[in-house]
């Protein structure tokens, strides 16, 4: 894995992580924090899927971690308000 890949990894994560903290200040309790965290790491699952399917080689790399990224902003977007 290059230099370049895991630090896009990182960034991701992060970038997450800074989403998450978001829904634990609300008054819904830990069923909307359970709701918000299985929504974000549902939307990442089937966009990694999804990306899966395209392309070949290093570009099918991409594909899925582009795929499970926008897909857990997706599911982040539905489920946490």
């Amino acid at each position: 894995m290059s230099k370049l890949t895991t630090i896009l990894i990182l960034a991701g994560g992060l970038a997450l992580s800074g989403c998450q903290s978001a829904a634990t200040t609300g008054s819904t309790g830990r069923a909307g924090e359970f709701g918000c965290i299985a929504g974000t790491v549902g939307g990442a699952v089937v966009g990694g899927l999804v990306g899966s399917t395209i392309g070949a080689g290093t570009g099918q790399l991409w594909a899925v971690g582009t795929g499970a990224t926008l897909g857990a902003a997706g599911g982040n977007a539905l489920t946490c308000y």
